[in-house]
């Protein structure tokens, strides 16, 4: 059984400070790791020790392996923790890790390699009872044999990229006129994408929940099921807003669909945390993919079980049993997350790069934010643009939801357009109130326009008064008369965002 006293965070940003702060807790010393980019990123400052990895670009810096293990040997480092994206689910990396003596926190390279190719994923779970999505069980590439299973199948169906992820290498066929021309636009988009062109077929079904299942499991042979998240509220095949747990799973159907999990983690030898996908549909459920790593929605899943899935991650990567029984687990309350994007819902959900102008978050009780900003700092154009996630629980799912619109208006960010107020939207929606909303939300009930016109005045009128409001106190003239004397010229009424 190993001791880890280093922990190497091979990531950036919210995970990474995510990572750096239970460590902290453990009495584990840190490292963190940065582009030249993110030199004053706040995960930088959290570390004990951070080294320059090279240049903003990923492939020269969070996707330099070789560099990264480097480092680990120089610094005395027993462990790295991938966290999310970047190298988390690249089964060779991890099995340099484990060659250079290092411990990898996650599953083996095995577990990766098995599960992060979908055709290899359905053949390792085929005979462990685990209900599937009618398909081809193998790579298709001729036109003539596509026709011939889509039509066995039926209309719709959808083209996936054996590698893939993100909705890349993914089309939906409605007929047969299409197919020739979609099968050539999905493996030329899976082979540039992910340097695999294999795909394969699935029946497409329409109106679906997406359902994943929080799994971990130990090195002795014991997996545990974490309850199930809804993560349906997505804008091209990625979430945005996700909960836990979903209010469309009975009891019944939770232990179902949990134990299915477990034998999805059980077919390929799994260990640490990892996240089982699921399609649901009038009562029914089809495995998907696993996800061999932390998800970024695992809060809902520690706010709802009082469980901190990282200790947990770092417990099994030294060896130790898992201590809870899954009776021992239990659902408390209500959580919703809500990813924080730089991108603009009124202009097709657009990266929006910018600089973080304002920057406050909400606070109060029932509210998590995860994020790895401060106000100025610029959100670069290198990555993935979330700012941050935006959690609140509640003692049952409308006070979580009516937290949630509140948070949202205390969250003051201008100098960007983010996602807040499409979020502010769904929530308020009837169709996500009532629970009757599937992964099409956005294309059956919302348009850009739907969206308050007049967010964008009142965010420059904020920054303005914030502006002169910083520099009354810079030249020592501000107090609370002429503040207000200040609110009540520009107009200015009771909050800075809506």
């Amino acid at each position: 059984m190993a001791n880890i006293k280093k922990i190497l965070v091979a990531n950036r940003g919210e995970i990474a400070l995510r990572v750096i702060r239970t460590a902290k807790e453990m009495g584990i010393k840190t490292v963190s790791i940065y582009s030249e980019a993110d030199r004053k990123s706040p995960h930088v400052l959290a570390a004990d020790e951070a080294v320059l990895i090279g240049p903003p670009p990923s492939a020269q810096s969070y996707l330099l392996g070789d560099k990264i293990i480097d480092v680990c040997k120089d610094l005395k480092v027993d462990a790295i923790h991938p966290g999310y994206g970047f190298l988390s689910e690249n089964a060779d990396f991890a099995e340099k890790v484990e060659k250079a003596g290092l411990i990898f926190i996650g599953p083996s390279s095995h577990s990766i390699r098995v599960m992060g190719n979908k055709l290899a994923a359905k053949e390792a779970v085929s005979s462990y009872n685990i209900p599937m999505v009618p398909g081809t069980e193998g790579a298709i590439s001729d036109t003539l044999e596509a026709i011939e299973k889509a039509n066995e199948i039926g209309y719709p169906i959808l083209i996936k990229a054996s590698a893939g992820g993100g909705g890349k290498g993914m089309r939906v066929v409605r007929s047969e006129d299409e197919l020739e021309e979609q099968m050539k636009l999905a493996i030329s988009e899976a082979t540039s994408s992910f340097g695999d062109g294999s795909v394969f077929i699935e029946k497409y079904i329409e109106s679906n929940k997406h359902i994943e299942v929080q799994i971990m499991g130990d090195k002795h042979g014991k997996t545990l099921y974490f309850f199930e998240r809804e993560c349906s509220i997505q804008r091209r095949h990625q979430k945005v807003i996700e909960e836990a747990p979903s209010m469309v799973i009975t009891e019944e159907l939770r232990k179902e669909i949990g134990e299915a999990a477990v034998r999805v983690a059980q077919s390929c030898g799994y260990y640490g945390a990892g996240t089982v996908e699921f399609i649901y549909e009038n009562g029914s459920f089809y495995f998907l993919e696993m996800n061999t790593r932390l998800q970024v929605e695992h809060p809902v899943t520690e706010v709802i079980t009082g469980v901190d899935l990282v200790k947990q991650q770092i417990y099994i990567a030294e060896g130790k049993h898992l201590e809870i029984n899954q009776v021992d687990l239990q659902i408390h309350g209500h959580a919703f997350e809500v990813r924080v994007y730089a991108e603009d819902p009124q202009n097709n959900f657009l990266p929006d790069i910018g600089n973080l102008k304002t920057y406050n978050r909400p606070q109060g009780p029932g509210i998590r934010v995860d994020d790895g900003f401060e106000q100025g700092m610029d959100i670069p154009i290198y990555y993935d643009p979330m700012i941050a996630k935006l959690v609140t629980y509640g003692h049952d799912r409308d006070e979580a939801r009516k937290r949630m619109i509140r948070a949202i208006d205390e969250y003051q960010i201008t100098g960007i357009k983010t996602t807040l107020p499409f979020c502010k939207f769904t929530f308020e929606h009837e169709a996500f109130i009532d629970g009757s909303f599937d992964t099409k939300f956005v294309e059956k009930h919302f348009k850009p326009e739907m969206l308050d016109s007049g967010n964008s005045e009142e965010e420059s009128i904020a920054a303005l008064f914030a502006s002169k409001v910083f520099s009354n106190m810079k030249s020592g003239k501000s107090n609370h008369a002429s503040s207000n004397g200040q609110a009540k010229k520009m107009g200015w009424k009771q909050r800075l965002h809506k």
